[in-house]
């Protein structure tokens, strides 16, 4: 049986059978691997930047590439590596926890994964033909206009936002449907594990947060090509239409990058912990609640900007009663480690460092929810390392810890244990002391994106400082790509289970199979691997000669019907070359949109050209049996 299923959803060898791939966990390392590469780009853009500030009146690097640096440091760490890299571990983690086979739409998955490439690629490829964007990673207007900003350097930033963009909101809707009808059965909406909730509840605020972004982009996009005017102030437009528009996506976007980190802090402990975690029902309605109040607070970045006092206090009491609904999951977190007996592994460590990191950037961002101190402190340092604070504590450190728990099952070896204890703790001290003096040097005064100042400032002690320490955290962080690197090949070989962990994933050997199951499991509790295995049931009948899976209810997971999904592809690729053509062509002529059109026409008849036989909709409905 596991041969005949291996064959059928194996993709097969070769370069065409790698362009072709389908498989969620596939694609999610692709995201996963790709985003890091990113991520180590805007690393190299930030060290340059902190060499060049090191010192006062540094001739390093002039005013106009550290422009080009702050603005492609800032556009790759928020939309090239913090959500496409959270999206991957989604894609790739989210089907093994709920114990199904590929995501409800594996070709889409493909899809957004070229299409994440190829935006990524533009940002850069422009960049090294010095037509890298220059107006920061929010391109406020007008300095991102026509006026302001000749040339394309713009151009590249609103077409890369489009591409990133569209390739988040076919990966949420793709979590989605999986979420909610692939399921294994018995596996009710309660018994979901948190970070399925969290996954789940981020792809809603991507679907309603992002268009939002996406509109906004084609605008600006629109004044710079054809001579619009939704932002230009002397023709009617609003500049701050722009900013409401961008941050009513970009605030929720914090939370959108975060809350998966949240989620694999509640997937990680009961492993190291040897008990569930304490206030499910807590956990589940706080991450809901955080998703819904996040679209409430956009504009606590927006209070220098002349708005009505009352609206500034409505959005500061948002601003603060965001921060209600995580408390409860840091004391959910803390009672579930209070008097359990610990195993100090690194992934644990990096949750502990979390704890450290995000209650400092917590703290900072009450302060900022402030309007009298939020406008001392208005585009200083202090807000760079708040938001460093909250992302690198609140998304960052989660997600090393994650990638040293879920090593073993992504590519059956783990990860050298010494050597990340050696990275978490040069990591945390590194990055404490990059960034924590970079409050005092806001409270002193300096303003963020300055590429020099004056020596007799007195900035230059604190700069030179958090320089040597960000050389710590780069070493902290180089150590675990090269731990990767080296436990790829040569790490110890994993157990199936290598945590004694209590959720599904760890129920396939490691790496997974293509079909991840051979038979679906049955779900009667929370922490299904911790059940007497005479209590699991599995699923029965599938074919095993077609990619068939269960489709279950939405609330209580019972068996509803079967499906067939979609098989490998160069569909998804040809998707993505066309949507390329189109956004990229569009930059010189608004022809670009239509020739993107006419082609994809034969593209989208080819992804969705019926092929092999129909789903035996007449055949009876699977059944359970004892594992």
């Amino acid at each position: 049986m596991n041969d005949a299923l291996a064959a059928t959803w194996s993709p097969g060898r070769g370069l065409s059978a790698w362009l072709r791939e389908v498989r969620h966990t596939e694609i999610g390392k692709r995201f996963v691997v790709t985003a890091f590469l990113f991520f180590a780009a805007g690393g190299i853009e930030a060290a340059l930047m902190r060499l060049q500030l090191s010192r006062p009146a540094n001739a390093m690097v002039g005013p106009d590439l550290y422009n080009r640096l702050f603005t492609t440091h800032g556009s790759t760490m928020m939309f090239l590596f913090a959500v496409p890299v959270m999206q991957g571990v989604g894609t790739f983690i989210v089907p093994l926890m709920i114990g199904a086979r590929n995501l409800a739409f594996p070709r889409l998955s493909a899809y957004s994964y070229y299409v994440y490439l190829v935006g990524g690629l533009l940002l850069y490829v422009g960049f090294s033909f010095r037509a890298g964007p220059d107006a920061g990673w929010f391109a406020y207007t007008p300095l991102s206009g026509p006026a302001f900003s000749p040339g394309k350097r713009m151009d590249v930033w609103a077409q890369m936002i489009t591409f990133t963009e569209l390739s988040a909101l076919a990966t949420a809707v793709n979590l989605v449907v999986t979420i909610f009808k692939l399921r294994a059965p018995g596996m009710s909406i309660t018994r979901m594990p948190l970070l399925v909730w969290a996954f789940l509840v981020v792809a809603f605020m991507i679907i309603f947060a992002m268009p939002a972004v996406v509109v906004a982009s084609s605008c600006l996009a629109l004044d710079r090509l054809v001579g619009t005017h939704f932002f230009n102030h002397a023709e009617g437009g609003d500049h701050l239409l722009w900013q409401h528009m961008f941050w009513f996506f970009a605030h929720p976007e914090v939370y959108i990058i975060f809350l998966p980190g949240l989620g694999m802090i509640s997937a990680i402990l009961p492993a190291f912990t040897r008990r569930r975690v304490l206030g499910y029902d807590v956990v589940v309605l706080a991450t809901v609640t955080t998703g819904f109040v996040a679209f409430g607070v956009w504009v606590h970045h927006m209070f220098a900007a002349g708005l009505p006092q009352l609206g500034d206090s409505y959005f500061t009491a948002s601003s603060l009663i965001i921060t209600i609904p995580t408390g409860l999951q840091l004391f959910c977190w803390l009672a579930t480690l209070w008097r359990a007996p610990l195993r100090f592994a690194t992934p644990l460590l990096f949750v502990l460092g979390f704890f450290v990191t995000f209650v400092v950037g917590g703290l900072t961002g009450v302060m900022l929810a402030a309007v009298p101190i939020d406008l001392q402190v208005h585009d200083t340092m202090f807000v760079v390392a708040h938001l460093h604070y909250v992302l690198i504590g609140g998304a960052v450190f989660p997600l090393l810890g994650g990638v040293y728990y879920w090593f073993p099952k992504a590519t059956g070896r783990l990860l050298n244990e010494r050597a990340g204890k050696l990275s978490f703790w040069l990591t945390l001290l590194g990055f404490n002391a990059t960034f924590f003096p970079l409050h005092m040097l806001g409270l002193h005064g300096m303003p963020r994106r300055v590429y020099t100042y004056l020596p007799g400032s007195g900035w230059h002690h604190l700069n030179l400082f958090a320089t040597v320490a960000s050389g710590v955290l780069a070493l902290g962080v180089l150590i675990t790509f090269l731990n990767v690197i080296v436990s790829h090949r040569r790490g110890q070989r994993a157990e199936a289970n290598p945590w004694q962990a209590d959720s599904l994933e760890w129920a396939v050997p490691s790496p997974p199979p293509p079909y991840n199951f051979a038979d679906i499991p049955t779900v009667s509790s929370r922490a299904p691997l911790w059940e007497e295995p005479s209590a699991r049931g599995v699923v029965t009948g599938l074919a095993t000669d077609q990619r068939e899976v269960v489709v279950t209810t939405l609330l209580d997971a019972a068996p509803d019907h079967r499906t067939i999904l979609a098989g490998p592809s160069i569909w998804p690729l040809a998707a993505a070359a066309v949507t390329g053509v189109g956004f990229i062509v569009s930059m010189f002529t608004p022809w670009g949109l239509p020739v993107a059109v006419a082609l994809g026409v034969p593209v989208m008849v080819g992804w969705f050209w019926p092929k092999g036989r129909p789903t035996p909709l007449h055949a009876e409905q699977p059944g359970t049996k004892a594992a």
